[in-house]
């Protein structure tokens, strides 16, 4: 697994796919993927959107997972972490953990102190919910009926070393 953070014009259509085979996210919060590559690579820096992603050298550099991540805008030290997707070829093989640890070092350089996920509180994101728990991550607030009548947001923070 080889790390980049430079944007190239061919993810966007590599991060529509990996969310897509994921099985996990809705076609609205496929478009939503791919639009904030676009708008990294359309805006630069001023976008807001910094990306992380995890290549396998040895396969053409297949898209093997990926963050976007960022500052809050009028915040002094806050960050989100906005997506986090890995292939399900390479899901409970410790990509996903890598992927946090290496973006929030990353956010860490960037003047992050404290790092902000969310994500759903439907039951099949239970996994989800657990896994940030595991990177140690602490829910710090939950809107209920937020997506959907029986969907809440689920706010998790991590204040970084």
């Amino acid at each position: 697994m080889q790390w980049r953070t430079e944007t190239r014009a061919s993810d966007a259509e590599a991060v529509g796919r990996l969310v897509e085979d994921t099985g996990f996210f809705s076609p609205a919060e496929q478009g939503i993927a791919v639009e904030l590559v676009e708008e990294r690579l359309t805006r630069g820096v001023e976008s807001g959107y910094e990306f992380l992603f995890a290549d396998d050298p040895e396969n053409n550099d297949q898209l093997l997972g990926y963050t976007c991540f960022g500052p809050i805008p009028a915040t002094q030290s806050s960050f989100d972490l906005y997506w986090i997707a890995v292939s399900p070829t390479m899901q409970r093989q410790g990509v996903g953990a890598s992927l946090v640890a290496e973006t929030e070092r990353l956010a860490r350089q960037m003047g992050a102190v404290r790092l902000f996920v969310d994500t759903a509180g439907r039951p099949e994101y239970a996994p989800t919910r657990a896994f940030y728990e595991r990177m140690g991550y602490h829910l710090e607030a939950s809107l209920t009926d937020f997506y959907a009548p029986g969907d809440a947001k689920i706010i998790y923070a991590k204040t970084l070393d």
